[in-house]
């Protein structure tokens, strides 16, 4: 089974290049059983993506690119995502296990109501995007990712890991963030500070803590 270590946590991501699996090409992410499963889909550009009460199980996504993307109670079950555009997606009511995104575009997304456990996003962007309950129910990294402007609200991201993040103006509004692993980011641009209590930083980052709570409060320094 395969993972990767990040500071304090070990991330468990889909084998699919394990002995014995074949993976079948898909034309459609859809079905009517409601379960895709051991299959491969990918090189599409779509006008419209819209998947409800699905179930994604065992499989690689690449090369998706989608203007308008819809997915509500579409869980995934040892998926990889990879070098896909999902837009402005709505994404809801789902449970993500062991899921590993990487090189995806996911700006102005509204996530919400997600369950995220043994998931892994890599050079994924994140800017304007929206989070909404989202919760972190076992392992989750995010890595070399951007949150320009990107917001959180009534989250649990208690003990991920963000790791070498662009984290300009992105905003964490009230939830739970205990553990929640943030060495190794510029900090000094974030919103929500206060909310930021027993999160985990490095001692060079209380500068760039201190620097952005000033700018949220407004505060003036200066002798006139």
């Amino acid at each position: 089974m395969a993972s990767r270590t990040f500071g304090r946590i070990t991330v468990t991501t889909p084998d699919l290049d394990e002995p014995g699996l074949y993976l079948s090409v898909v034309d459609s992410l859809d079905s009517p059983r409601g379960t895709v499963q051991d299959f491969t889909y990918g090189n599409v550009e779509l006008r419209s993506l819209a998947l409800t009460g699905i179930q994604l199980v065992t499989g690689r996504v690449s090369d998706v690119r989608a203007k308008h993307v819809e997915f509500d109670a579409l869980n995934l079950h040892g998926v990889e995502i990879n070098s896909s555009d999902l837009g402005s997606a709505r994404w809801s009511r789902s449970k993500l296990t062991r899921v590993r995104f990487h090189d995806c575009k996911v700006m102005g997304a509204a996530l919400d109501g997600m369950v995220l456990d043994d998931v892994l996003f890599e050079k994924c962007r994140f800017d304007y995007a929206g989070f909404e309950n989202v919760r972190a129910d076992g392992p989750v990294a995010f890595v070399g990712c951007a949150f320009t402007e990107a917001v959180f609200t009534d989250c649990d991201l208690s003990g991920a890991v963000f790791s070498d993040c662009g984290l300009r103006l992105t905003e964490f509004g009230g939830g739970r963030y205990r553990d929640t692993d943030l060495r190794g980011n510029e900090l000094s641009q974030i919103r929500g500070v206060a909310n930021l209590a027993k999160v985990r930083i490095e001692s060079g980052q209380q500068t760039d803590l201190a620097q952005a709570l000033v700018h949220e409060l407004g505060i003036t320094i200066g002798d006139g």
